[in-house]
């Protein structure tokens, strides 16, 4: 249970499905209610997929390229404190890799749930990072399991919250976003750091 609700809340904190919300009403303003459950669907589909592969197929390419667990921490680390930083100053569409540009051709694009929604819009390089890392300390099979459903559960909620988005848009309103965005944002910092604070630890310990 452990497991479980801590890399649920990892993830929840770093893909910030709530801070989505305004983009993701931006972007199917012109969609029936039908069109947006279906993008919010596949958009939650898509995320899962990109965090499951990420799971079980990240060691081997960090193998692949000699990068150790180690660096991967520090770097997973800073990308993940560096969103949080950005979700603390309101730097919502910067933090998901979204600029005025790509927002314009998502608006032109038949299907969005792949790009820019699933990635890098929730799945990005700090929670891929993160699953890379976390499947080194949890990789028994009762752990992956687990972590599995962990993971499906995440893309559940982040289905949930797009399949609502504009209900919770008119609900808590811009500053209601803003507030709870921060609020994940500092999670994600402290996250983010805790990654950096085990990797020195590790360096020192081997030193």
């Amino acid at each position: 249970m452990e497991v479980f609700v801590y890399l649920f809340a990892a993830l929840f904190s770093v893909l910030n499905p709530i801070g989505t919300v305004p983009i993701f009403v931006g972007l199917t303003q012109d969609y029936s209610k039908k069109e947006r459950a279906k993008v919010s669907l596949w958009t939650a589909f898509n995320v899962f997929l990109i965090l499951l592969v990420s799971f079980f197929v990240g060691q081997y390419v960090l193998s692949f390229f000699g990068i150790t667990i180690t660096a991967l921490r520090i770097a997973g680390g800073i990308i993940i404190a560096s969103s949080g930083f950005s979700l603390l100053n309101g730097r919502f569409s910067k933090n998901k890799g979204i600029n005025k540009k790509a927002e314009e051709e998502a608006h032109n694009r038949n299907d969005i749930a792949l790009t820019p929604l699933a990635m890098p819009m929730l799945a990005g390089p700090g929670s891929i990072s993160l699953l890379i890392a976390y499947y080194q300390d949890h990789h028994s099979t009762g752990e992956i399991i687990i972590s599995s459903i962990a993971i499906l559960v995440v893309a559940f909620t982040i289905y949930l919250v797009l399949r609502s988005a504009h209900y919770l848009a008119k609900i808590l309103g811009a500053s209601g976003i803003v507030a709870i965005s921060r609020i994940i944002g500092f999670l994600t910092i402290a996250i983010g750091i805790q990654y950096i604070i085990s990797a020195v630890l590790s360096i020192v310990r081997g030193v």
